[in-house]
């Protein structure tokens, strides 16, 4: 279930965070129409920082190659956007994943775009960009059957944190989540808390979403957002939802389990000390 507030947009929260959860579709602007009114929500719902899925504005994997181009020609319209809400609701936006067609360098990528979450800040500011680091080639028991990212996707290689209004951010991308090197990396680079857009499919959602969620979030003493796609994207995709944000400590402090909706949670910095003081985790590492 949503939790529902009525106080005035980011007045008297300064570590809340809303996680949105949608079920993005073939058509770009119905799934942007979507996303704003769920920003819109979560702004008025008191958030500072609102986190959007993976492929929150295009699921069609045979169209990400040119929507990855036009992103770069000036001709794109997730990038914009996202700068608009940012700037129009005065809140940093994680926009969940997009496809770029370039390096963050600005080097062209032939043949393939990569995967990138990139960070808003409430001006409407470009601050971050992370690109997805490990992709999903992975057999499923699933009406899709099989998944091949890296035919479609390069993968980035930098560790990206980026400092929010409400703590050191950590930046990873749903398969991130099975490779706990990547968490140890930015718990290193200083990482309050991560957040994970996704787009589980339903089967590994089922089986890994929460235990993997909860040992990231425990093993690194950090909070964990993680945005999710949750329902029938298509005819042969079903994904599994469960957008939720845990806290430092494992415990769930907010859910959805299917459909579009959001959650939030104020991702208190006192709490954070408290679990790192009184279980130093870090300082006890012997390799």
């Amino acid at each position: 279930m949503t939790a529902l507030h009525s106080e005035a947009p980011n007045s008297s929260f300064p570590h809340r965070v809303a996680a949105i959860q949608m079920v993005s579709g073939r058509d770009l602007q119905a799934n942007l129409a979507e996303a704003a009114q769920l920003l819109a929500r979560a702004a008025d719902q008191g958030a500072r920082v609102a986190v959007l899925p993976e492929n929150f504005a295009i699921l069609q994997t045979s169209e990400m190659v040119e929507c990855g181009r036009r992103e770069l020609s000036g001709e794109g319209v997730v990038r914009a956007f996202l700068a608009e809400q940012a700037r129009t609701l005065g809140l940093w936006i994680v926009g969940g994943s997009m496809p770029l067609a370039d390096r963050p360098d600005g080097e062209p990528i032939a043949g393939r775009v990569r995967a990138s979450c990139l960070v808003f800040d409430d001006h409407g500011q470009e601050v971050a960009r992370y690109d997805k680091i490990h992709l999903f080639d992975a057999m499923v028991d699933d009406a899709h059957g099989q998944y091949r990212e890296s035919d479609t996707f390069e993968p980035g290689d930098a560790v990206v944190t980026v400092q929010t209004p409400v703590g050191v951010l950590g930046l990873a991308i749903c398969y991130d989540l099975r490779f706990p090197e990547l968490f140890r990396a930015l718990r290193e680079r200083g990482a309050d808390w991560v957040t994970l857009p996704s787009a589980f499919t339903w089967q590994t959602g089922d089986a890994h979403w929460h235990a993997l969620i909860r040992a990231r979030a425990i093993e690194n003493q950090v909070w964990v957002v993680a945005a999710g796609q949750g329902g029938h994207n298509s005819p042969k995709r079903r994904t599994y939802g469960h957008t939720l944000i845990a806290d430092p400590w494992g415990r769930i402090a907010a859910e959805i389990d299917e459909g579009a909706g959001l959650v939030v949670a104020d991702l208190n910095p006192d709490q954070l000390e408290h679990v790192r003081t009184r279980m130093p985790v870090w300082q006890h590492r012997r390799l």
